[in-house]
């Protein structure tokens, strides 16, 4: 169960990510949407969450960096 958890969370991090690339590439929403930055940021997070379980640390070291970026991205749209 807890595999299959972990594939879901991965898979829809990639998801997550490919959708906020294509809805920005296709001028839908914008790099300053809250929805844009949501889904960087919660799509990174499931990356990371599947690369440190099977231990691929440069997955992991490229999607913490890219989290940190739409977070701070969201603080900025926020406040």
């Amino acid at each position: 169960m807890k595999r299959l958890l972990a594939g879901i969370i991965g898979w829809y991090g990639v998801l997550a990510m490919l959708l906020a690339y294509a809805l920005l590439s296709f001028n839908v929403i914008a790099s300053n949407d809250i929805i844009y930055q949501l889904l960087n940021f919660t799509g990174a997070i499931g990356i990371v969450v599947i690369s440190l379980i099977k231990k691929a640390y440069q997955p992991a070291t490229l999607n913490t960096i890219w989290a940190i970026i739409a977070l701070i991205a969201l603080l900025t749209i926020v406040f």
